[in-house]
């Protein structure tokens, strides 16, 4: 499942997921299952067609990454693997920073982030110019949207209907649009 929002240039990108990845740090390895959010930004590319075609949309580079996850074999709900990536380094995630405000209300939180979004950018060391003149408040004024989006996945989640292995799975698996 992929649910996207864009602006000007940036927007969010939601999406079930299911990860395993056995070089993982000691302590942390093991399946997990969730919703991972990602502030990205958009491309729009030329049109392939007519002025009447539908336009190429790239949902393109990271700025920031929340993972509300679980190991698959916790209670649905525990969010016990649930973390953020402040920043990126290209298209790779910085290391693994947990809060445990995200594991017990992530809809507050991740609200509370798109609210500062801000804060957030200079985190992830994003100049405000990379992003066009509407995504700071459309981001703002579509944060409970975006919480609300969040916690509908994480109930599908929850229910065994997303972030689900997929049939005959490896030792490495990553299961997701995200």
């Amino acid at each position: 499942m992929l649910w996207t929002l864009a602006f000007d240039r940036a927007g969010v990108a939601i999406g079930d997921l299911y990860f395993v990845d056995p070089a993982i740090e000691q302590g942390e390895g093991g399946a997990e299952r969730g919703v991972r959010v990602e502030l990205r930004l958009f491309e729009r590319d030329e049109l392939k067609g007519s002025v009447y075609s539908a336009v190429p949309i790239r949902v393109d580079r990271p700025i920031w990454r929340v993972d509300l996850l679980e190991t698959v074999d916790s209670e649905p709900g525990s969010l016990n693997r649930a973390h953020h990536h402040p920043r990126f380094h290209g298209w790779d995630p910085t290391r693994r920073v947990f809060d445990e405000e995200l594991s017990a209300d992530p809809r507050t939180w991740i609200r509370k982030q798109l609210l500062d979004i801000e804060g957030v950018l200079e985190r992830a060391g994003v100049p405000l110019d990379e992003l066009g003149p509407g995504d700071i408040e459309g981001l703002r004024a579509s944060a409970d949207k975006i919480a609300t989006e969040v916690d509908e996945q994480l109930r599908a989640v929850a229910a065994g209907t997303a972030g689900l292995a997929p049939d005959g799975a490896g030792e490495f698996v990553r299961q997701s649009w995200l």
